[in-house]
């Protein structure tokens, strides 16, 4: 991992700092911790480049499916506004061309689905890719950067990533999950569990899964970002960078994916793994790929840690920068292609 210091102590002194706490406090040794957090490349610093036409463009997409799927607090407590969500996303799927596979259940007596849409790779034994993001709110809060971010954010990776459709070395599933948000998650209705059941009944061979969570927000501020203790004596204290988090068994997946986002991307980037108990290193779809043996992380901007409106009704999509996360969308799409070549 780079060291983004911020005005820090160096970075030797806080990992001696970061060995000695969790050696107190979860019996890890020192040569543990920097296997779990060592990623490879180097984050993008200092001045962010010029948005492209592209990415201009990108970003009023992003707003435009933010502020449709967010309109109003949408899960099974509010079926009509869920319904809608689920359709206009259907929608813009089918509207790149992909027929659109639904999975279909019921959690406490409502008809609910997951929804897919399938890069296709060149061969039919191709291994598979799972991109992942939930379109399900919280209890009254809208749901605009919790997750109408990572749903508008996986419907723009369809889009680019459609034309490689029928020539991918890889199969691409890019799903919408329901029922992520409480009081479903880690329960038998979780949209992301009854879909990794249903994969590894299928006999598919999967290499790995990305879930896209709380994509949107992001401080220039020192101080603006903090993390579940006591991982804040390593990682940077400015909330201006995307995150790659995984449990330590899907640590060389993390890895990877951090290297050639690096490689694809100039936006910052950190990554590292924990064990799941550690708050908030499971919290997301990449927990239902876990208990099927799958390599599983989330890209998120870290949600509470950051994110002063979390599960709240003030997650509006005013609160989101659009030209962030179009920064960090592109360098996903790029990164995907490379391993679709």
């Amino acid at each position: 991992m780079t060291d983004g210091s911020y005005g820090k102590p160096p970075l030797r002194l806080r990992l001696a700092v970061l060995a000695g706490v969790l050696l107190v406090l979860v019996g890890l040794p020192a040569a543990t911790l920097l296997w779990m957090t060592s990623v490879p490349g180097r984050s993008w610093s200092g001045p962010l480049p010029p948005l492209s036409p592209g990415e201009t463009a990108l970003a009023a997409r992003l707003r435009a499916d933010v502020e449709a799927v967010a309109a109003e607090p949408h899960n099974v407590a509010h079926p009509q506004a869920l319904e809608q969500s689920a359709r206009y996303l259907e929608g813009r799927l089918a509207g790149f061309g992909y027929p659109v596979v639904r999975q279909r259940f019921r959690a406490v007596g409502i008809a609910v689905r997951n929804f897919e849409a399938v890069v296709e790779p060149a061969r039919a034994d191709a291994p598979t890719i799972v991109i992942g993001a939930h379109y399900d709110s919280v209890g009254g809060a809208p749901g605009a950067n919790d997750n109408a971010t990572g749903a508008a954010a996986l419907i723009e990776l369809a889009r680019g990533l459609a034309p490689l459709s029928g020539r991918s070395r890889l199969r691409l599933r890019l799903v919408l999950f329901v029922n992520e948000e409480p009081p479903f998650f880690k329960t038998e209705a979780m949209g992301s569990l009854v879909y990794a059941r249903a994969l590894q009944r299928s006999g598919e061979r999967v290499q790995g899964m990305i879930a896209l969570e709380t994509l949107g927000f992001y401080r220039d501020a020192p101080g603006s970002q903090h993390y579940p203790p006591p991982l804040g004596a390593f990682y940077p204290d400015t909330g201006n960078f995307v995150a790659f988090v995984g449990t330590t068994g899907s640590r060389s997946w993390v890895r990877h994916t951090v290297r050639d986002f690096r490689a694809a991307a100039r936006f910052p980037s950190e990554g590292g793994t924990a064990p799941g108990f550690l708050q908030g290193i499971d919290w997301s779809d990449h927990w239902s790929f876990g208990q099927i043996r799958v390599p599983a992380l989330m890209v998120t901007d870290t949600a509470p840690f950051r994110y002063p409106f979390y599960h709240t009704r003030e997650d509006t999509p005013d609160k989101v920068d659009y030209a962030r996360l179009a920064r960090v969308v592109a360098g996903l799409e790029r990164m995907l292609r490379r391993w679709a070549a």
